[in-house]
């Protein structure tokens, strides 16, 4: 069983939990996800399943969509809902429509974010939230992201009240807190915030038209019909250059030779994807990084 499962996560469970269940339901250990999601997030989750588990990272580095919830008035320890308040103040001032998207404008292109305590990024070997569950704050280093687009999802023209909370659409690189960004659209209006709500729309290519409940996947299983609902490695790296070859250079492929550089396709702007004349992807292949005039395989997916 080999391809991409797109899964609907659901609230409450973790990305770890996710692949758990799937390894259980599809009876085997070759299984891997492609980009944690929080446990009160729910959406688009890309499992990779046999083979497909040697293509996590490309799919991983995707661009993601999300639809969320900001809301100004109170922060908390984990920067969404499940967290204990931290800071408050009342918002005493009436934000126009023109307000909020002037700050939403603000925050579009690359931007510095530092990981939350409650995250699974390591520092010196331990996972952030290990430290932040012991009450221990420790110095985390910022991490450039890309906003490549922030859109308002509210009609209101004015937004007043104790607290103030409206929905909006990111579409973001990866390694991009959306927890963060609802923070820091409260500091850029002069308030704390967190985000009350959060949902993962798109991941790559993949959507929530794409995506299989945990009960629909049980119940692919049950009539063996599940590899119907797996998408091909080769439909997943959409996104990559592709390369056709003969059967002779397919060999070489195969058994991960270095090969001179392809004319017509640019290994400088990152990795390629040869696949053979029958349109199965063989190799993952990118520029040697000292010797410049050839390619090497970075992944070798042929079976």
């Amino acid at each position: 069983m080999d391809g991409v499962l797109v899964l609907h996560k659901p609230k409450g469970m973790t990305s770890h939990d996710c692949v758990f269940k799937i390894r259980k339901l599809l009876r085997t250990k070759k299984v891997g996800h492609t980009g944690t999601l929080d446990p009160d997030v729910t959406g688009v989750l890309p499992i990779c399943i046999g083979r497909a588990t040697k293509i996590v990272e490309y799919l991983t580095g995707a661009t993601k969509t999300y639809e969320g919830e900001v809301t100004i008035g109170f922060s908390t320890t984990t920067e969404d809902q499940s967290g204990e308040v931290v800071d408050q103040k009342e918002v005493t001032q009436i934000y126009t429509r023109e307000d909020i998207l002037e700050v939403l404008q603000s925050l579009t292109g690359e931007i510095e974010q530092t990981p939350p305590m409650y995250s699974a990024v390591k520092i010196n070997g331990v996972r952030l939230y290990e430290y932040a569950r012991k009450g221990i704050e420790i110095e985390r280093p910022s991490r450039k992201v890309t906003i490549y687009q922030c859109e308002l999802l509210d009609d209101r023209t004015e937004f007043q009240g104790e607290t103030i909370s409206f929905r909006f659409r990111v579409t973001c690189s990866k390694g991009t807190y959306i927890r963060t960004l609802a923070v820091m659209i409260g500091e850029k209006m002069g308030y704390p915030a967190h985000m009350s709500y959060l949902q993962r729309t798109g991941s790559g290519q993949f959507t929530l038209d794409d995506c299989l409940t945990f009960e629909e996947i049980e119940k692919a299983v049950e009539e063996g019909e599940i590899q119907s609902h797996l998408y091909p490695v080769e439909q997943a790296l959409f996104h990559l250059p592709k390369l056709t070859i003969n059967d002779t250079l397919a060999m070489k492929v195969k058994n991960g030779a270095l090969l001179p550089c392809p004319s017509d396709v640019d290994v400088s702007k990152g990795p390629i994807l040869m696949m053979d004349e029958n349109g199965q992807c063989l190799a993952i292949y990118a520029q040697h990084p000292s010797k410049q005039h050839l390619i090497k395989p970075t992944k070798v997916l042929a079976i």
